[in-house]
């Protein structure tokens, strides 16, 4: 396997831990009955944390599928370079510091990791692109 579906297949990992920060978060707010039910009921209000993680996870997930389109377009062009790789490291890691930044709420920093992020993605596009 490419050290790019690695990362892929790390991104995805990345993607079923915020689901679970988030969703457990949330249990804990609304308790395990409330969460196991219908909800049809009024839930107690989201708390900030929760709530910072459920925003990191809506925007890991709108860069996603980009990430993972371009991954495998890459793979099935058998396009596989330095440029490639550091593509997907950058994205990777910058999506994994991003969790705690935004945890903690910081607010400029976290933006810039953001930026490392589709900054990532574009190294491999252009790798697709324009070689």
């Amino acid at each position: 396997m490419t050290t790019e579906l690695t990362m892929l297949a790390w991104t995805l990992v990345l993607a079923l831990v915020q689901i679970f920060l988030a969703s457990t978060l949330r249990t804990m707010e609304t308790g395990l009955a409330f969460n196991m039910s219908a909800r049809d009921g009024v839930a107690p209000p989201i708390r900030p944390l929760t709530a910072r993680m459920q925003r990191a996870q809506a925007n890991l997930f709108e860069t996603l599928p980009l990430f993972a389109g371009a991954v495998l377009i890459a793979h099935a062009a058998g396009i596989h370079s330095g440029q490639t790789v550091l593509g997907c490291q950058l994205y990777l890691a910058a999506r994994v510091l991003y969790v705690p930044l935004y945890a903690a709420g910081v607010p400029v920093l976290r933006t810039l990791v953001w930026g490392g992020s589709v900054w990532g993605m574009i190294m491999l596009l252009k790798a697709i692109l324009i070689g």
